[in-house]
Order: C-alpha cells, then structure tokens, then sequence
C-alpha cells in the first residue's frame, strides 16, 4: 500500500497540470486531468519498479517469461489504483475537486493488445505472478492498431480502426537504447571456424525491435513485474536524396514495409501478403525476446548450459512456437553450442500451452514461406523433423502412417503445435477435459512417447479485477462476513458457504445485483436506446463469436420463446433481457451472419407491443475488458452452451459464477470442473457429451433433418428464417443457415436445441423462487475460488517452471 494522503494526491495532479500542460483542474481537459492522476501513480510504481529488478538480481532468482501474441489487459489505472490500496483516496481528491472520478478514468482507452480468451488470461496471469511474487514477465507486440473497434450498422458488424496508441501510453517506458536486430529473408552461406560450422546472411532485410516496458503490479506484492512489447522500426533512415527529388512515396516505402510488422493485431490472413505479415509479426516478437533474455542472462556470468535452470519459457498457444528453433540458432550460431546441447536445453526451457482442438485452429504454415522469410529457422526446423523422424523409424519401423502423422512437415505444410510439442518439456491443457482430449485423441500420438510432458492446468482469472474492482459493494459485503483474506487466498471465498440460507445476506446480494441491473440499463438506455426492465432476468452470452460457441442456438431458442408467447400472451414466463456482446473475426462470414440475426430478431421482438416487454434481445457493440466488468456483476444467468469437446475451457464462466450468476451450460470445457466444485444442484447442464458426439460422428448417424420434421416448435423456428418473417424485404438473408442446418449441423444445435429449451424453463422456474435463486447465487460465489488464476499458477510454478517466490525483504 502506498502511503499517501488525499492533500498529497491533489497536490499532485495540479502540479503535474501546470508542469505537463500549463493549465490547472479548472481549466484542463478531462484527458490532461487523466494523464496527470496517471502520470501521479506511474511515479509511484516506477521508484519500486526498479527496486524489484535488483532484487531478483541479487536473489538470483529463476525468471519465466511469457510469450503471447496478445494480452488482453484491460485499463491500467484502476487495476493500480486497487494493488495500491489508494483507489478509495483517489475518489475522495476528485470529490474535493468536484470532479467525477469514473468521468475521468473512462478517458483510458483498453489497450488493443488482445482479441479475446487468449490475451485475457495471459494478463491474469502476470497479475497472478506479480501478486504471488513470483518473477514472471510477459513479452509480445506493441500493436499502435488493436483488432478492431465494431460498430453495428444497420444489423451488420462493421469494423473501424482501434489507434488505442493515439494519445500516447502513460504506462510505457520506451527503451529505444536496447534495441534487438531481427533478420527476414535473403540467402544463407555455411561456412566452417575451426570445427564450428558459422552462418552468414546475405541480402537480407534487418528491422530493428524497440523494447516498450510496461509495469505489472501485483495485490499488496513488494513485486513489480514487466511486460515487454516490442515495437518495429526501419534500421535506415529515411531517403532525403529521394524525398528532395518528390519521391515521397518512394522515400517513405522502405520504412513503412519495415514497421509495418508492429501496426495491427491479427493482420487478415485469407490472401498471401496477410500471411506474410503474420508469420513475420511471429517470428518479429519471439527473435527479439529471445535475443534480449539471452542477453540478460549472459550479464549474470551464469554458463550457458545452466540457462534451463535459471529461465523459464512459455508458449502460450502456437504463435510463438518459432521461439523454440530461433533459441536454438542462437545457442549454435551464436553462442557455439553443438545440437545436441542446443536441443537440450532447449527442451528444459519451453513449456507449451495448447489452447484449442479445432483442426481449422491448428496452425501451420507453408514450407515455402518459412524458407523464403526465415531460411536458417527453416533449416533447423528441418533438421528437427529429420532427427525426429529417425527416432519414430526406431520405435515403429515400417509405420510411415504414423510417421507422418506426427511429422513437424508433412505436405509441403509446417506444423506448429507439433513443433511446440517437440521442442518443450511440459505440454498442457487448460481444463480436465480438454487435457485428455489432447492425450486420447489430438495428440494421442505424441502421448504415447512422451507421456510425461503432458498436463492439464485448468484456467483462472483475476478474481481481484473482476469481483473486488468491478463489483466494490459485493467485494465490500463479502469482507464484512469473511474477513479479507479471500482477496489473496481466493480459496476463502468458500467460507462465504455458511452465508447460503441467509436471508440477510440474500437480500444484499438481490439489491447489489439490481443496483448493476440498473447501471447496465442506464447504459443501454444511452447507447442501444432500448429501456430493458431491471427486474427481467438478464440472461447473457457474451463472448467471441464462433459457431462452435453456438449463439445461434441461444437466438433459436428466442424465437421458440417469442412464438410461445404470441401463442399464449397470458403464459406466466417472468420476463427476460437476453444480452449479447462480442466480435467476429472480420473474414468469419457465418459468424457475422449470426451477428445480423441476433439484430433482425431484436428488431422484431423488441417492437412488438404485444408481447408488452415479456422479452427484450440486446447486443452491445464493442465487447471488451472494460464492458465485461460492467456487464458481469449485472447478470442473472451466464450462458457458457458451447458444443461438447470444443471449448477448451472458457473463462468467462469463472467471472460469472465469481459474481454469483447461475450457470447454463453444457458439459464441457471448466464447466465440468464447475460443476464439481459448486455441484449439480447450483448449475443447469444440458445437452449431449463428448463422447456421445463422437460416437455419433463415428457412426455417421446423425440426421439433422429429421428433428426437423419431427419438433413441430423447432420447424416452425427453423421456416421463420427463410419466410420473411424476420427480413420481409430480404426473406433469402439467413437461407444459409437454414440449409446449413438441416443438412450438416456441424456443431449439433438442432439435436441440443429441445434440452436446451427444457434448461430454459428450469432457470424461469428457479428464479421465481428467490430463497432458492439467491442460496445458489451465494453457493457459486463461495465455490468460485478454485477458479481464481493465483492457484493457476501456483500449478504452473510448481509443476512446470519450478518457480520460487522472491524474497521481499
């Protein structure tokens, strides 16, 4: 906790007015009064920042470092504000200075480092690893554009540019003095020194990688992690012999073409140059981390060979799997390593994060590329696949199936998750099902001859973000009974058990939930313009649209609903907000078309007055980090109803049930471990099971067409896609999906779609019983714990990085 009074804090801001911008709290823009009360805290944590380095230094302490593509952060100030324990002083200066706090804070942009799931976790993580005082550091891109900022026109997903960089980022420092080299294409000469066989790279493009450190506090932590993102910039200097012709353009290209690897996350990638610019983005951030952690570690005068002892690597996901053969090149080209110890250390280094089962999610790149962009990384690639390959002739000769089922090349493609399998030492799951998925069917194979690298770690969240900062007067009310503990030993929140059947504590619960109902409302009001009733049951689904999520069936199962009400006006349904929010992939056609159909049913019920309001559809554009802390704590239900085996584990459902909301969903993913700790009776699962769908999969048995004709309800659903009955002057919009439907069905909506109808009326009975409603609320809040990304970890600290604590003194 920092210790500073409420004088010292407006003291402070003025000062930073005057001398930032010449102005003071009375004549300041709310962004210049932002920048001052940021640049305040920054000053704060950079003094401790330092301190922290030197620690570890002079501990000696085993680091790991997280390579992502994204992290999803969300905004820094009020994640800051409560790790210092200074949030509520900061509240008390703004309302001296008659200023609204939440005003001024909304300034911050949500950093554009993330799209989803992925980014997210890796920033709970670094808070985690802060928090515990475990040194631990992430290290991507510094993306100047985010994925994008969707606007719904007319229905439709529109996406605009995200400059979240556009007024600068308080919290970054810049370390444009240590920078790293990162090389692209041109041709290799092998050449021998000695006995050493030396590479050198002729004609090739070099850019140069700008380190931009930014501070990761933890919870009460003596720690001060960092998160390194790398920026690109042109190794040479603009052509002023060409600008001075009028060759602007010219002038300018070399430089563009170079720092372009840094402008956007996630650049499109369904023509070559978009490919192009990904594996370059890839290789860009890991070449560069790689380079820099080799560099800090030569500066502790440790040997080499010690380097697994002493550095941890992870790879969350496949994107920075090229970190294994670019440490590999630097330990032989560089370094002088041979390759077996090379190949050692390395594989006592990584550890790989797989994060997904869907075969069209399964990275790989064309051979053709590798060779052409990155030729040594492609030669070493290669000769791991060549070594590999005689170790699998060994074990299983005359196998060639197998052999090339497990091949790192096959097909002129490179394949990234089996790279990352063969070059770590740990290989895990993020959820006890998806673990044995990747075991007994996605890389049953390599299961079976390196079954002691395969885990699984289910996944966590920041149980501080999201219940003790977006949820104040909960967090307030649960200290009260419990004590505080819980906000570092989330495994505390169980005590809250005892709480279940009390009638007071139920009471708090059911106003502090309206209280959020209201603020959701209020902003719906401002930016939907639809009035939604608070005391409906908002039922929400809010996350990356995919099909395998199945929103689609969620928006079925409204028209099913809306067509029983037309029925019967007089059905004694308690009245519902259905509450959607999320973005689809720009080049993700059929998400994009779910997205429109969700808007052309709002469109419909929303302005029928004679269902007189019983149900109300919202999407709210723009999903991210800071909408998910304001629409979280409002919800009654949480929707996690992906198809059986296809989630790898969600961790949107953990904020949810954090926040007391009743869980409806289907048997997969963390919502199985979910339901073991909270039990069958404090969650609704429906729907078929894993091994269910792969029987019928491998049967060939199923008939989409025939539940059609068979569920008259479901028909009538299915035709009012096609009949103009939702777009009159484009009747033909969703016939895509209806035809998708009836023949494929891939994702087995139709065949969930009676259960999950039947799990719809049992919320609606439920929560027509408020002791019982509000008792379950209770029991998922104390049972939520478990799912806090501290005991994630805690896990990978002990099973996979043997990471130790530092000592705060």
């Amino acid at each position: 906790m920092v210790e500073i009074s409420v004088e010292e804090i407006k003291a402070s801001i003025e000062l930073k007015l005057q001398t930032l911008f010449g102005r003071t709290f009375q004549n300041a823009s709310k962004s210049q009064i932002y920048k001052a009360l940021a640049t305040t805290v920054s000053e704060y944590i950079t003094k401790d920042w330092a301190y922290s380095k030197e620690r570890v230094r002079k501990q000696n302490a085993k680091q790991v470092y997280y390579l992502s593509m994204e992290f999803l952060m969300g905004r820094f100030l009020e994640n800051n504000l409560m790790n210092l324990e200074i949030r509520e002083k900061v509240k008390k200066a703004f309302e001296e200075l008659d200023a609204d706090f939440d005003d001024i804070q909304s300034v911050e942009p949500d950093a554009g480092l993330g799209n989803g799931g992925l980014g997210r976790l890796a920033a709970c993580f670094l808070d985690s690893m802060a928090t515990m005082g475990l040194p631990g550091h992430g290290n991507g891109i510094r993306y100047e554009y985010g994925l994008f900022q969707q606007k719904i026109k007319d229905g439709q997903q529109v996406e605009m540019a995200d400059p979240w960089l556009e007024y600068g980022n308080v919290w970054e420092v810049s370390k444009s003095d240590e920078p790293q080299l990162v090389h692209f294409g041109g041709e290799l000469e092998y050449y021998h020194e000695g006995e050493q066989l030396k590479v050198r790279y002729l004609n090739c493009q070099c850019v140069k990688a700008i380190p931009y450190d930014v501070p990761i506090l933890g919870y009460q932590s003596n720690l001060i992690n960092t998160l390194r993102l790398w920026g690109a910039r042109s190794l040479k200097p603009l052509d002023m012999g060409l600008f001075r012709k009028g060759q602007y353009v010219d002038a300018l290209a070399e430089k563009e073409l170079a720092e372009v690897i840094s402008k956007m996350l996630y650049p499109e990638d369904i023509h070559e140059e978009g490919k192009h610019l990904r594996l370059k983005q890839q290789y860009f951030f890991v070449s560069a981390s790689i380079q820099s952690i080799i560099k800090k570690y030569k500066n502790t005068g440790h040997h080499l060979m010690d380097f697994h002892k002493n550095v941890a690597i992870h790879i969350n996901d496949t994107h920075p799997a090229l970190a294994i053969p670019e440490l590999m090149r630097i330990l032989m080209d560089e370094e002088g390593l041979n390759w077996k110890q090379a190949w050692l250390i390395s594989r006592k280094t990584f550890a790989y994060t797989n994060h997904t089962i869907l075969p069209e999610a399964m990275e790989t790149w064309s051979v053709e590329l590798i060779q052409s962009l990155l030729p040594r990384i492609y030669d070493i690639i290669h000769e791991i696949n060549e070594r590999f390959s005689r170790e699998l002739w060994e074990l299983y000769p005359g196998d060639w199936d197998r052999i090339e089922r497990m091949a790192v090349i096959s097909h002129q493609r490179v394949h990234m998750a089996k790279l990352a399998i063969l070059g770590s030492g740990s290989v895990n799951g993020v959820a006890e099902l998806h673990g044995e998925i990747l075991k007994k069917e996605t890389f049953k194979d390599f299961y079976e001859v390196y079954p002691e690298i395969f885990k699984s770690i289910t996944n966590g969240i920041s149980h501080r973000r999201f219940l003790l900062l977006a949820n104040e007067d909960l967090a307030r009310e649960i200290t009260e009974r419990i004590g505080k503990s819980w906000v570092t030993q989330a495994e505390d929140l169980e005590k809250l058990e005892a709480y279940a059947k009390d009638e007071k504590f139920q009471k708090v619960l059911k106003e502090i939930r309206r209280e959020k109902k209201k603020e959701l409302a209020d902003y719906i009001l401002l930016h939907n313009e639809i009035e939604v009733d608070i005391d409906s049951i908002f039922d929400t689904q809010v996350k990356r649209f995919h099909e395998y999520k199945r929103q689609l069936m969620n928006v079925l199962h409204i028209m099913h609903l809306y067509n029983q009400i037309l029925e019967n006006p007089e059905n004694g349904i308690h009245p519902r907000t259905f509450i959607f929010s999320g973005k689809a992939a720009p080049g993700y056609h059929r998400a994009k078309l779910i997205i429109k159909l969700i808007h052309s049913v709002a469109e419909r019920v929303n302005n029928d007055k004679t269902i007189k309001g019983k149900i109300k559809v919202v999407f709210i554009e723009n999903y991210n980090v800071t909408l998910a802390q304001k629409i979280i704590p409002a919800s009654d239900v949480s929707k996690q109803i992906s198809t059986a085996g296809k989630e790898a584990s969600g961790t949107g459902n953990m904020k949810f049930m954090l926040n007391g909301a009743f869980t409806l969903g289907t048997f997969d993913g963390a919502n199985i471990e979910m339901q073991q700790a909270v039990g069958k009776e404090n969650m609704e699962i429906f729907g078929l099971r894993e091994e269910e769908i792969s029987k019928i999969r491998q049967e060939g048995s199923y008939r989409p067409d025939q539940i059609y004709e068979e569920n008259p309800a479901l028909r009538k659903v299915m035709d009012q896609l096609i009949d103009g009955t939702l777009e009159p002057e484009d009747p033909d919009i969703f016939r895509e999906i209806y035809h998708d439907l009836l023949e494929r069905d891939p994702y087995f909506i139709l065949k969930d779609f009676e259960a999950y109808c039947r799990a719809n009326e049992k919320i609606d009975e439920l929560y027509q019983k408020p002791e019982i409603w509000w008792e379950k609320g209770i029991q998922n809040i104390a049972k939520a714990g478990y799912f806090s990304s501290d005991r994630t970890i805690k896990e990978y600290s002990e099973g996979v990085w043997d990471l130790k604590p530092v000592d705060p003194t």
